[in-house]
């Protein structure tokens, strides 16, 4: 019977030499706004909701 061994971390992260590494964290993503038209707009803008 085979079983494959899946590793904790989905996707493991290397460093230059190929060294596994501890994956660095997710930066977040900017928020984006829509107006009533449904447009894409600067946030602050009148009317603009975040989406």
């Amino acid at each position: 019977m085979f079983t494959a061994a899946a590793p904790s971390v989905a996707a493991p992260c290397k460093d230059a030499k190929g060294k596994f590494v501890k994956c660095p964290e997710k930066k977040a993503q900017p928020k984006r706004c829509k107006d009533t038209r449904g447009k894409f707009v600067k946030c602050g803008t009148p009317g603009a909701k975040p989406v």
